[in-house]
């Protein structure tokens, strides 16, 4: 299969010394405000990741865990291993059991954002730009930069509705899972796209292809109204 051409970062769009494009503004949420009500779809952050330096040059990290309840209950990356205890309390108390996952999306293959897939043994499993249901794999056309539909509100993919989207960068499949309708309008749950809302002194550091990241970013930048980041709390995006 032929890779496709990379886009240059004079193909782009202009940025400001932050790496935004220049006619956008993001503005977090406060640690209370994690639940996004809408119709069909409610999107409720979880967990909300973190990423802490430490002295001796590591870091600790915790992928942010996001639930979206509809049609369809669909839980977007599970956080490390360490959050099982965690993740089966926090779903019990809102009523869900394991089984009542619809769809488990991992948005790209680090162990803090897919550490508890085997909670979920009869979820479709949409991991990068892999969609299975036990043992049998679904085609898709996320390799091929296109969204996949989970619902006709919600996408897999780059950067679609409720669907899940490509939007590499940061690994080499990572997908974001878009939902329409809520009372915030569009939701990007993004995965590592962004680090949190400012991160623009580290999200490069971590990214595998900076030119492909960058072009993913300001896609989501042009097309969600609030993103939940990989690493940190929901903000709002304000264009000009």
């Amino acid at each position: 299969m032929k890779k496709k051409k990379k886009r240059s970062m004079a193909d782009m769009e202009p940025t400001d010394s932050k790496g935004l494009c220049a006619d956008i503004q993001t503005v977090p949420f406060s640690e209370s405000q994690s639940d996004f009500p809408g119709q069909p779809y409610s999107v409720s952050v979880l967990k909300a990741g973190y990423c802490l330096p430490q002295t001796d040059g590591t870091f600790r990290a915790d992928g942010t865990i996001t639930l979206i309840t509809g049609p369809r209950t669909i839980l977007v990356d599970t956080g490390g291993p360490w959050d099982r205890s965690f993740l089966l309390t926090t779903l019990k108390k809102r009523g869900l059991e394991p089984g009542d996952i619809d769809v488990v999306v991992g948005t790209h293959g680090h162990s803090d954002h897919i550490g508890n897939l085997s909670l979920f043994p009869t979820a479709v499993m949409m991991v990068g730009y892999d969609v299975s249901e036990g043992d049998a794999y679904r085609p898709s056309r996320l390799a091929e930069g296109l969204a996949h539909t989970i619902d006709e509100h919600v996408y897999v993919s780059s950067l679609p509705q409720v669907s899940v989207v490509p939007c590499p960068g940061h690994t080499g499949q990572d997908v974001s899972v878009q939902v329409t309708g809520t009372s915030v309008g569009t939701v990007l749950v993004a995965g590592d796209l962004f680090e949190c809302c400012s991160d623009e002194d580290s999200w490069r550091d971590l990214s595998m292809d900076t030119a492909v990241q960058q072009v993913s970013r300001q896609q989501a930048l042009r097309t969600a109204d609030v993103i939940i980041p990989g690493h940190g709390l929901p903000f709002r995006v304000l264009r000009k």
